[in-house]
């Protein structure tokens, strides 16, 4: 609590309260504590010096882009970095995290849709000054079908892991499958390929994300969101991702679509890319969106496409 801003006077009561100290507590005013508080180094201390003086220390770091709102400031790390504490707080030694992998790539050829990035948040208590290194994970590139139905590189790649030092290190979502094939696991599982076999969705890791949908002709799965699994064929929409301080992240993309026209299927809220029978959509970069499937085997298909790139947040009370 700060000591009062205005007004007549300060009392001693008030004083001993800001030093952490019983309010009837025996004071002398002439200690460190109180010269410290008071930013009087020597001579008479006048009560009239101690308005608006607090003893509370607050956390201080470098790196990422910083902002603030309200008593809280933000690192937001969308490349790697250095995350530097440079001062400790005597009363708020909670930090709060946030550590996003990067979505996995959407399926081509039927495609399934990719699966989010792993998404992490905790707590961490600050007692020492560190420096804390920050990973980011890239999105996994879109699966590529060349045409050759014996030895296609349809399925999308997985995305890349998000680290943050030894704290937390969030897994790359999976890629989405191709043609009548599974996907790959991840931080969120990718959506199955379409074929005549319904292929289920992969799994996703455990308190990161959850499986992608299965894929059954004529359309892929969608992938897996921090929040939803993926939708199998024929809605084949992407999982829905998790809210983080009023933003969402780590959404599935949907799933290719083997009907021509306009219509898409949609992504998870949080980056999601959507899935198409043309041109299918990245996932939003720096929210670990998985990449919408495609069917680019089929006349007038699209190209599959990439995931989101994955993020690292911290905050802390700097007021």
């Amino acid at each position: 609590m700060t000591l009062p801003s205005s007004g007549s006077s300060i009392s001693l009561q008030q004083v001993n309260v800001e030093l952490g100290l019983t309010a009837t507590a025996a004071i002398n005013m002439g200690a460190d504590a109180v010269r410290t508080l008071f930013d009087d180094a020597s001579g008479a201390i006048s009560m009239s010096d101690g308005f608006g003086k607090s003893n509370t220390t607050f956390i201080t770091a470098t790196g990422g882009t910083i902002t603030t709102s309200g008593n809280d400031k933000y690192h937001t790390f969308t490349g790697s970095g250095t995350f530097a504490i440079t001062g400790i707080s005597n009363t708020y030694a909670s930090l709060e995290y946030l550590v996003v992998a990067g979505g996995g790539g959407g399926g081509d050829r039927h495609g399934g849709g990719g699966g989010a990035g792993g998404f992490l948040e905790g707590t961490l208590t600050i007692s020492a000054t560190a420096s804390h290194v920050v990973t980011i994970g890239a999105g996994g590139g879109e699966g590529n079908y060349q045409g050759n139905i014996s030895s296609p590189r349809g399925s999308g790649l997985p995305g890349g892991n998000s680290v943050l030092a030894s704290v937390a290190t969030s897994t790359g979502g999976g890629g989405g499958g191709s043609y009548d094939g599974e996907a790959a696991n991840g931080g969120s599982g990718g959506g199955a390929g379409g074929g005549p076999s319904r292929r289920n969705g992969t799994a996703g890791t455990s308190g990161q994300g959850n499986a992608g949908g299965s894929g059954l002709f004529p359309g892929g799965g969608g992938g897996g969101g921090a929040t939803g699994a993926g939708v199998a064929s024929a809605t084949s929409t992407g999982g829905a991702g998790t809210a983080w301080n009023g933003t969402t992240y780590a959404g599935g993309g949907g799933g290719g679509l083997h009907s021509a026209g306009s219509t898409v299927s949609a992504g998870g809220a949080g980056g999601g890319g959507a899935g198409a029978h043309g041109e299918a959509t990245d996932g939003a970069a720096n929210t670990g969106g998985g990449g919408g499937g495609a069917n680019a085997s089929i006349v007038g298909g699209g190209n599959a496409a990439d995931g989101g790139s994955g993020v690292v947040i911290l905050k802390y009370r700097y007021q």
